[in-house]
């Protein structure tokens, strides 16, 4: 499957990754490391080289307690990034957003995709994304970012996130986003608990009767450091540990901020288990 993300592509014929560059000063990972223009395209670059198929440049955090970001403050840290590296990288360019605003002039400015934790539910999102004609990743969170882990609640997590997001594939359809131009996202650590997370990795294999592609993103995550008892620094075991289930379970974008190892991971995987040949549930 060949996506045509504003005159570059993006084949997910095999699952590929995606890296993360947050331009932003308080991301829970990398916070502050890349909100300087020059070092922005420094890391992007370095992801491409170290084999991420596609970039996704954020500029409003989304980590629990996050507090939000006005329209041209988001504005103002991505679209330079994005004028450069849209003529500097050879692979598309991703914008993590939930504003309409951001999602038009980030697709001038030359980005590929939209991906929106929101699922386009803000008011004028829908139409921002069908006008961009450009791929876009919707997905689950219960809640907002700043209170989002307070109290997840679900009878059925696994049901409940599979019908939201079948929910929200039909409407994007109803407002003329044809669903090859659509990817879903479980939303990892998007108001849901260890327990939560566990069971939807679990039956991620489920979410292929959406019939769109599947983007995970748990690298360095909560989840991660729960289980293993590490600082978000070092997670990478867990996190590629991580990617590699969700591979086995039929993921095609695995969003990561450790590109290079995330990479090598997924060639071994995919040499066992071949591209498109997720593991049957037991």
């Amino acid at each position: 499957m060949l996506l045509d993300c504003n005159g570059k592509s993006l084949d997910l014929g095999r699952p590929c990754v995606m890296g993360i560059l947050n331009v932003t000063p308080d991301s829970f990972s990398d916070g502050g490391r890349y909100d300087v223009l020059d070092a922005a395209v420094e890391q992007a670059l370095k992801m491409q080289t170290e084999g991420a198929a596609i970039i996704d440049i954020g500029g409003e955090s989304t980590r629990p307690g996050a507090a939000a970001v006005d329209l041209q403050q988001e504005l103002d840290r991505v679209l330079p990034v994005i004028g450069v590296l849209s003529r500097e990288l050879d692979i598309p360019i991703s914008i993590d957003t939930s504003k309409p605003g951001v999602m038009r002039e980030a697709v001038a400015a030359g980005a590929g995709m939209i991906n929106d934790v929101n699922a386009l539910n803000a008011a004028g999102a829908m139409e921002a994304a069908k006008d961009a004609a450009v791929p876009v990743c919707i997905m689950h969170m219960q809640g907002q970012p700043r209170t989002m882990q307070q109290a997840p609640d679900y009878q059925d997590v696994v049901s409940e996130v599979w019908q939201y997001l079948s929910d929200r594939v039909a409407a994007c359809e109803a407002a003329g986003i044809p669903r090859r131009r659509i990817i879903a996202d479980p939303g990892f650590g998007f108001g849901k608990t260890l327990e939560h997370n566990l069971n939807l990795l679990a039956a991620l294999n489920s979410f292929r009767g959406l019939g769109v592609p599947l983007l995970v993103g748990l690298s360095r995550k909560s989840t991660v450091g729960q289980i293993t008892g590490r600082p978000v620094e070092q997670r990478l075991a867990g996190s590629l540990a991580a990617a590699v289930m969700a591979v086995e379970r039929g993921a095609s974008i695995i969003r990561v901020h450790d590109v290079a190892a995330t990479v090598d991971a997924l060639k071994f995987t995919l040499a066992v288990i071949g591209p498109g040949n997720a593991v049957e549930e037991r």
